[in-house]
């Protein structure tokens, strides 16, 4: 007797490919010679198997091949299938189930014989036990595939039931079910799943990246390589819904001056809450109702000493609306003697190089407020007369004219909020997000005035904000941790006596300590009420480096327990690219905010609405890529341009233009192949709906997008021309989130390179044209070097000739123009002098005096300023300034490479109304463009007048940091020559 080995199996198991094989050639029974043949019935309930395959021999013949031939359905519990003995007597028969699993009789096979034959748990009968019922139909599999994503105008679905063989490719036509999806039904017998791969009927296959998709009997739908059983029919008419959304609750009003802040938790809907209605009452205004996406109102410009009354209604996508919650009360105080506020300039960011300072460390305007902070001796800035805390607004505004002069139109600043650390000058520390950081304010010369003294120059201010973290002593108004800190011998030094009612603002000096950065109201030997940190104040057994006693709970960390996990996460940062980058702490002088949580977001909106009121033109986002993108889209981002809507109005909202810093420092067009930690991520909408519960949702779009991967993310055309021809951008997908390029700032090593790399990202990136280009920063040079950049003047001019013509908006970190601190290590902590740094300051290059009424030219210069405005790099600065405010296809416009032949070169173009500006740039190399509209072009740089007949135009070299701009019916030459353009 033949008794079959499992191993033999093996050999019969078959995977989908793409293209796949038709199947397994099909198997073939033993020949008979007459006419005798047996039905087995086989027994089916006790081993559940997915399939059943009779594997047998007639009487003195050959067993069919392994695993043999399947049964087919015949009723409840039974499948059965017939054989042609020819003239054997009977057969020897094992069973399996096609993927290894056999019933062999205990090793000894079933003997079974002719006619009706049953075997049930290993007992042979001779009988139908499907004899008067009705035949058992096939299991069915309703699939579902949606084709919005690829594009495709049919599909077909090429499958194998399991244990069962492939369709013939392309495999069957699915039918059109509404728009967007199709679908199919197959009968797959006996099989309780199947394998599959989808393609379009031209040979563009989707086979979950080589591995074919498992699908269920039941429905299924495959969106974006997810698979969803037991799904809903997406084509189902939509039920209406008529379920209104939770009434608001946790409703507070508090009043500051002639100003209330309104926050609340936020409503839950069955479909989702998509906004709220506000109803004020008191005053002599009558009620007012306004409309807003986030969980907070801040109500400016009240009548002073009024009483005001808010209830709050949520309203879901239908329009369904919420109860109205409980009232809640506020009276306003005196109105406070501040400048009036600035209104944002409004007009396209694109029109505005940006030039980025770090305030602390650009001018002196006040010497006042200088102040150097627990590290100032240790630093080595005291043996420079170099406070940390140093430049100023004053000296901002006093030096206003310098920047206008070289030609940047918007300044971007370091964060303004008060800030505490040891080392906190530059603004990432933040403390109290409602307060601006007296350290950088004098009178005359508070935020408000820096705000309206650049709108008054025609200038924008971009304010950088963090809503990832606050300082490691928390955030006033939300949360602070208190510390275990005993004033004994070794410690008296470092711990400040309690100075009651003394409240630290980094400014004022407290008198017993004599210190502006006093801590006496951050540490106790009590243990605070609440106070979640173990062992509270015991050795830990260790020692400091100057050999103290170390405590228990004496410094703030993420895992000590100090830190509600209500407001803060409680975790170290362990995978960059990972869910944990987005939900853990950076640093220990970073405390990071729980982002999902109302409270958190309810602070840090109300706080940077403060700002956006006070006439900001945008923000730069530290930091964004750790919160998750779901989050900006949901809370974040909505609140900013809701608030800016309801005081300067849409069209200003439409160019409020928010920036932001997605780390991603590798020279990957997806970072490390995570698309949750790349920057042009952060460009998109969602693309479908999560959990109501923003914790929830951030895991799951995390995961959604991470499964989907870099091959399945939306794309745009809205960089590049059509042809010759500029398209109106498709923004209707815009996250309103912009980003900093960093693909190109880290490629920055040369021109050439940045903008191969620069251009291999942009179908990926929402709208590219709004892309912050720089070549370093406060933070990294290129390839993520400690160092500013040091490559050398012409490097500079031609890096400068790329940003300022290529696609984007080019920015320049201060003191680049003249190669400031070139080499020099960006940051090197508390330990060493400022002056050795990247972040040295700038001031002494700027004594002297300077006016200038427009942009790219001084009209006076005297003293160092002058000689600093002599410099090349800043002659060279200016004239491409002055030319890109020229041209607006340099500004605003769409590119493309096509029909062109040189290392960088380029057309742009860009049409509005009456305005039709098409360019062709060439930087550094020679390069000819064809197929170009006919007519006469413009050299801006040589003046050089080109009549183009045939739809080409060749240009020589000009040379490393020169550039070509050739304008049809252009203005000529824009300038003066100089070190490089000529």
């Amino acid at each position: 007797m033949r008794q079959p080995l499992v191993a033999l199996v093996a050999a019969a198991v078959l995977v989908g490919a793409v293209p796949p094989d038709t199947g397994p050639t099909p198997l073939r029974e033993t020949a008979a010679t007459a006419a005798d043949t047996a039905t087995v019935f086989y027994y089916t309930k006790t081993k559940n198997w997915p399939a059943t395959y009779l594997h047998y021999a007639p009487d003195g013949g050959s067993w069919t091949t392994v695993p043999g031939t399947p049964m087919e359905a015949a009723c409840t519990d039974w499948v059965k299938k017939t054989v042609d003995l020819g003239s054997a007597a009977g057969l020897q028969a094992t069973f399996n189930n096609g993927g290894g699993t056999w019933d062999n009789n205990g090793g000894a096979n079933y003997a079974l014989g002719t006619g009706n034959i049953t075997v049930k748990d290993g007992v042979i009968a001779h009988s139908d036990p499907c004899a008067g019922t009705d035949p058992v139909e096939g299991n069915k599999a309703t699939v579902f595939y949606a084709t919005a994503t690829t594009g495709w105008t049919t599909a077909n679905i090429h499958y194998q039931p399991a244990g069962g063989s492939w369709t013939t490719a392309p495999g069957v036509g699915m039918e059109a079910a509404c728009a967007g999806w199709w679908r199919k039904t197959l009968d797959i017998g006996t099989a309780t799943s199947l394998k599959a791969a989808f393609n379009n009927g031209n040979g563009v296959w989707d086979n979950n990246n080589s591995a074919d998709y498992t699908i269920p009997a039941g429905t299924t739908t495959v969106q974006d390589r997810t698979v969803t059983r037991d799904a809903a029919d997406p084509c189902a008419a939509e039920v209406p819904d008529t379920e209104a959304p939770t009434a608001p609750t946790e409703v507070t009003a508090t009043a500051t001056h002639t100003s209330i802040v309104l926050s609340w938790h936020a409503a839950t809907d069955n479909k989702g809450v998509t906004g709220y209605q506000v109803t004020r009452t008191g005053g002599t205004k009558g009620t007012t109702v306004t409309d807003l996406g986030s969980t907070v109102l801040s109500d400016t410009g009240l009548e002073e000493r009024t009483a005001y009354t808010y209830t709050v209604k949520a309203v879901d996508a239908a329009g369904n609306t919420s109860p109205a919650s409980a009232e809640a009360r506020a009276t306003t105080g005196e109105k406070a003697a501040e400048p009036a506020s600035g209104t944002p300039l409004g007009t396209d960011p694109r029109k505005d190089p940006i030039y980025f300072v770090l305030t602390a460390r650009f001018f002196d305007g006040d010497t006042g407020n200088n102040r150097g902070g627990s590290q100032h001796t240790k630093s080595g800035n005291a043996a420079n007369g170099d406070p940390m805390f140093r430049g100023d607004f004053k000296g901002l505004v006093d030096r206003l004219d310098y920047i206008k002069a070289l030609g940047f139109s918007a300044v971007w600043i370091t964060p303004v909020v008060l800030n505490r650390s040891d080392y906190d000058y530059h603004g990432y520390h933040g403390y109290d997000f409602y307060k601006v950081d007296p350290r950088l304010e004098s009178a005359g010369a508070s935020y408000q005035d820096l705000i309206n003294a650049a709108h008054a120059k025609g200038m924008k201010i971009y304010q950088d904000v963090v809503y990832n973290h606050s300082s490691r002593w928390g955030a006033k108004g939300l949360f602070t941790p208190t510390v275990y800190g005993v004033r004994d011998s070794q410690w008296s030094w470092y711990y400040d006596e309690k100075a009651e009612g003394f409240e630290y603002d980094g400014l004022t000096v407290e008198p017993k300590s004599g210190k502006s950065y006093y801590n006496g109201d951050l540490w106790s030997t009590a243990e605070p009420t609440g106070n979640t940190c173990l062992n509270w104040g015991k050795p830990t057994g260790g020692k400091s480096a100057e050999g103290y006693t170390l405590y228990n709970c004496q410094w703030p960390s993420p895992t000590s327990g100090m830190f509600p996990k209500a407001y803060y996460h409680r975790c170290w940062i362990g995978n960059w690219e990972g869910e944990d980058a987005r939900s853990c702490w950076l640093h220990e002088d970073l405390a990071d905010f729980n982002t999902e949580n109302t409270a958190v977001q309810n602070y840090l909106i109300g706080a940077y609405d403060k700002y956006i009121d006070m006439g900001v033109d945008g923000f730069r986002v530290d930091t964004a890529v750790h919160i998750p993108r779901v989050t900006w889209n949901r809370r974040f981002l909505p609140a900013i341009y809701d608030r800016v809507t309801q005081k300067f109005g849409a069209e200003a909202a439409k160019n409020f233009f928010v920036f932001g810093e997605v780390a991603a420092f590798v020279n990957d067009k997806w970072n490390r192949g995570s698309v949750n930690h790349s920057a042009q991520f952060y460009t998109w909408k969602e693309r479908k709906e999560y959990s109501a519960d923003d914790e929830t949702a951030a895991i799951e779009q995390f995961t959604y997008e991470n499964n989907l991967g870099t091959g399945n993310q939306p794309t745009s055309t809205n960089a590049f021309l059509n042809g010759n021809s500029y398209h109106t951008p498709d923004r209707s997908r815009f996250s309103g989130m912009h980003i900093i390029d960093m693909r190109m700032h880290m490629n920055f090593g040369d021109a050439p390179n940045a903008f191969g790399n620069g251009k291999d990202s942009d179908d990926s990136v929402n709208d590219a044209t709004y892309n912050v280009v720089y070549v370093d920063s406060h933070d990294y040079g290129p390839n993520k070097s400690s160092n500013r950049y040091s490559g050398g003047s012409d490097a500079w001019a031609e890096n400068m000739a790329l940003m300022w013509t290529f696609r984007g908006i080019p920015t320049l970190y201060y003191g680049s123009e003249i190669e400031f601190q070139k080499g020099q290590k960006i940051d090197c902590g508390p330990g060493c002098p400022l002056a050795t740094t990247g972040r040295a300051y700038y001031g002494d290059h700027l004594a002297g005096s300077v006016t200038a009424s427009d942009f790219g030219k001084a009209d006076s210069a005297g003293g160092q300023v002058a000689t600093t405005l002599a410099q090349p790099l800043v002659k060279h600065l200016q004239r491409l300034n002055q030319i890109r405010r020229a041209i607006p296809a340099l500004q605003a416009g769409q590119y493309s490479t096509e029909g062109i032949s040189g290392q960088m070169a380029f057309k742009r173009r860009y049409t509005s109304g009456s305005t039709d500006s098409f360019a062709l740039v060439t930087v550094t190399g020679d390069a000819t463009f064809t197929g170009i509209p006919n007519g006469t072009y413009r050299d801006a740089v040589t003046g050089d007048v080109r009549t183009v007949s045939n739809s080409t135009l060749s240009v020589g070299a000009p040379g490393k940091g020169n550039l070509r701009v050739y304008v049809l019916d252009g203005p000529g030459r824009i300038g003066a020559d100089g070190p490089y353009l000529k």
